[in-house]
């Protein structure tokens, strides 16, 4: 029998100091899992990440059980535990998610926005043209959720904020930004210099149809990501009565 072949997700793996508790377990994971170095379907085996922390497997499953809870990880009894993997069409269906909860923050974020929320937005949308400029796609699919969530936010609607941030987590073992054409990535923030300039004159209306627009053309290009590159899962056929 071959030897086992080792997770990728242990060489991702930051442990501080040994023996720690389920919080530390739950929060490194889920770090691992949000930046993408754990692809969607990388095992997760519990027992080996326990030794990893030295710790028992009761801990780590629970850590489990919450990302599970989440969105992060999927649980198939016999395969055991792994990153989760959205089918195209709910990859798709996240992203509706995401523009009805953004849209619903923006009118208000604009109303409300501080100067400091101002600068926070515009030091995003910098570090967005450094990323376009250096054509880092992983730096532009960070700042890219770095750059939306600065102008839904200033919202101050913390329960709706929380919902966005859930549901924009489920899509980040994809880094569906990695893996569209860099002339994608430039279309796209053409759109985010013009939402930054309606949200710095305080232009509910031409933000929120800027962002109308912004959001159509986001799914287009997300529809565009192939299975083939082993990130979706096949469609889920309901199962038969």
């Amino acid at each position: 029998m071959p030897p086992r072949r080792r997770s990728v997700l242990f060489a991702q793996l930051s442990i501080a100091a040994p023996g720690g508790g389920q919080t530390s377990i739950l929060d490194e994971l889920k770090r691992v899992i949000l930046s993408g170095d754990a692809p969607p379907n990388t095992p997760i085996p519990p027992n080996d990440v326990a030794e990893v922390f030295g710790v028992s497997a009761i801990p780590v499953r629970e850590s489990l059980k919450t990302l599970i809870g989440e969105g992060l990880v999927d649980h198939r009894p016999n395969l055991g535990y792994t990153v989760a993997q959205l089918t195209s069409a709910e990859l798709r269906e996240m992203y509706i998610v995401r523009e009805v909860l953004e849209t619903a923050a923006l009118a208000t974020a604009v109303e409300l926005a501080t100067d400091e929320d101002h600068r926070r937005a515009i030091l995003a949308n910098d570090l967005l043209e450094q990323s376009i400029t250096a054509n880092d796609s992983r730096a532009y699919h960070r700042h890219s959720r770095e750059f939306h969530m600065s102008l839904t936010r200033p919202s101050r609607m913390k329960r709706l904020v929380h919902m966005l941030e859930a549901a924009w987590n489920i899509t980040e073992p994809v880094q569906p930004m990695v893996h569209v054409a860099g002339s994608d990535r430039e279309t796209l923030h053409s759109d985010h210099r013009h939402m930054l300039e309606a949200f710095l004159d305080r232009d509910a209306t031409a933000l929120l149809d800027i962002a109308q627009y912004h959001h159509g053309r986001l799914n287009t290009v997300i529809s565009s990501i192939s299975s083939d590159t082993g990130l979706l899962a096949e469609p889920r056929h309901p199962t038969a009565d």
